[in-house]
């Protein structure tokens, strides 16, 4: 049941330039979800439910089945990329780090309020292999199709 204090919208992270040939899931509990692959180096593009919590000195603490954790306050979601996300024969295993909780609180309150707010945000990897390319976080609403 959704806490009263809490609201959601619909996130998006857009893959801008994927290795083609290569999966790229969300994660969800320790599993890979929605797994997809660029033919051609095309975005790939995830949506997912972001539940938003407002704290009483203004910030946002961030819930779902896809937000991680790391410590008091980073909030983040992974990307799994081939064998992570279920391509058993490929050469690539990795995790992306989508880190959520440093989006402006502010813009948060525009997200609710608006169609789509592209957040900023940094795909964070430990090695370059495969590249991670470019990454965005979309906040907000907006119809699917």
């Amino acid at each position: 049941m959704a806490r009263a204090d809490r609201f959601q919208v619909g996130a998006r992270i857009v893959i801008e330039r994927p290795v083609p040939g290569v999966l790229h899931s969300l994660q969800q509990d320790d599993a890979p979800l929605d797994p997809k692959a660029s033919k051609s180096g095309e975005p790939l593009t995830f949506d997912f439910p972001l539940q938003i919590e407002r704290t009483p000195d203004g910030g946002a603490k961030f819930f779902g089945p896809q937000v991680r954790r790391e410590g008091p306050l980073r909030r983040f979601v992974y990307i799994r990329i081939g064998t992570s996300a279920g391509q058993h024969l490929s050469p690539w295993t990795r995790r992306m780090k989508i880190d959520i909780h440093d989006i402006d609180p502010t813009l948060l309150d525009k997200a609710t309020a608006a169609e789509c707010y592209k957040a900023p945000s940094t795909a964070l990897q430990k090695t370059a292999a495969p590249p991670a390319r470019r990454s965005s976080l979309y906040v907000g609403r907006w119809s699917k199709g």
